[in-house]
């Protein structure tokens, strides 16, 4: 078997909610404590995984974060009895309340930032989990996020798992979801671009006004020097604040890479000259494929509202590529237009895959957000953990345990429900089995 990259999706938990936690993230503050249906939300992230294998590709997946946030609520006082605890929070502070609930994990692209053996020096898989201090909510995921990466990639000849960024605002680092990789062929020594939103050193630097920018260029240089890449073979650029301002809280809103191909919006990058030059540089003699989305024909605000640039390029045998889409971008008239244009070329987009994904979408992720990235060798590949790759099988027990243990309804005032921690613990020491990771939540509940 060939170098590979495999999609690590996210396993959508049973407290998928809409807390709307997330300033700047559009969706996901336009539903704010709409209810919501996990049970659906997690079939529907199952459905895609089981497109994706279906079509040759490979594909794992990744286990969910433990809810609610023993962690969290226990640092900042709510002690005694898990029910005496959660009642205590949700009428004493209703936001840490809601922070400790976060559905958030789902969105596998902001657990780490990969890079492949064949770009890192001493020919390891490199792993470096999200800090994600920005957000509360977020902001203690790296920890459960190392314990399942360092169980699923535990051959240590094979990766290297390291612990998360200090958590300091000049390091801030949301993973995958700013980084980006270019190659000939999966198995060659590739160009990493880390995107970044703020230089925290550089206080006059241009700046977004509206939405914090979240990624720091310091964290994708200490990123960079983590993995042992060579620098020539590393591009940093920062993200257009503008974009941010617009909901652009992530380069994968607004930007998107596979192979050689850069798909992106006009607006991605704050010198778009400069950032495709040095890019190409560091490719050649690879030429760089460039399908450059204008202003004129699909508007940010499209853009954002779609999620065109959150979509996943798939590799095909005629050297073209899959596009899986929302479906959001089938119902927005200038992406629709934007999409039949490509199709109607056939040069570098050969297909779509259409994605139903409205639960994750009114949360603020697409297919994109679902997943992380991961180029295995075949040696590499046989090394990861076997109970979490992808099997027609594995798909069949894990769509029963959803239909078992997750509601078809969670409105806000549910998450009070003394009941609903029980249920989750209950699921989780299931799903242990079903993927073979005994012990895995140990020491994260109440």
């Amino acid at each position: 078997m060939p170098t590979r990259e495999f999609n690590f999706d996210g396993l959508v938990g049973p407290t998928h909610n809409f807390a709307g936690l997330s300033h700047g993230n559009v969706a996901s503050q336009a539903h704010r404590a709409a209810p919501s249906n996990p049970r659906a939300a997690a079939l529907q992230g199952l459905a895609k995984m089981r497109a994706l294998a279906d079509r040759g590709h490979a594909q794992a997946v990744l286990p969910p974060h433990p809810r609610p946030d023993w962690g969290l609520l226990r640092a900042v006082g709510f002690d005694g009895r898990d029910a005496e605890a959660l009642d205590h929070a949700a009428r004493a502070a209703p936001a840490l309340y809601a922070a400790a609930w976060s559905a958030a994990a789902m969105w596998t692209a902001n657990a780490a930032t990969v890079s492949p053996s064949a770009d890192c020096a001493d020919g390891r898989v490199h792993f470096t989990p999200a800090n994600l201090n920005e957000k509360l909510h977020r902001a203690g995921e790296h920890r459960f996020t190392a314990r399942v990466l360092r169980r699923v990639f535990g051959a240590t000849n094979h990766f290297a798992v390291h612990d998360a960024l200090p958590g300091s605002p000049a390091l801030g680092d949301e993973g995958a979801a700013n980084h980006s990789r270019f190659c000939a062929d999966h198995g060659a020594p590739g160009v990493e671009l880390f995107v970044y939103g703020k230089r925290a050193f550089a206080p006059d630097a241009p700046a977004p006004k509206r939405f914090p920018a979240r990624q720091s260029d310091e964290a994708g240089r200490a990123i960079a020097r983590l993995h042992r890449l060579a620098p020539g073979r590393v591009v940093h650029a920062q993200q257009h604040p503008a974009a941010i301002d617009a909901g652009v809280f992530h380069n994968d809103v607004i930007a998107l890479a596979h192979r050689d191909v850069l798909l992106s919006h006009e607006m991605a990058f704050l010198d778009e000259g400069g950032t495709l030059g040095a890019l190409r540089a560091a490719l050649d003699p690879l030429p760089l494929r460039h399908l450059r989305v204008s202003q004129h024909d699909v508007p940010l605000a499209d853009a954002v509202a779609s999620y065109l640039f959150n979509s996943q390029l798939l590799d095909r045998d005629d050297g073209r590529f899959t596009l899986v889409v929302p479906a959001e971008c089938r119902r927005i008239a200038s992406v629709a237009r934007w999409l039949d244009a490509r199709l109607d070329e056939g040069e570098v987009i050969a297909d779509l895959l259409v994605a139903d994904l409205g639960e994750s979408m009114r949360n603020g992720g697409g297919p994109a957000c679902l997943r992380l990235r991961v180029v295995l060798t075949a040696e590499q590949a046989a090394a990861v953990h076997p109970g979490v790759l992808f099997t027609p099988a594995l798909h069949d027990r894990l769509a029963d345990w959803v239909k078992r243990h997750y509601r078809d309804r969670l409105a806000a005032e549910d998450l009070r429900d003394p009941a609903l921690a029980g249920e989750v613990a209950r699921a989780l020491a299931e799903l242990e089995a079903v993927l073979d990771l005994p012990g895995l939540y140990s020491g994260f509940g109440g």
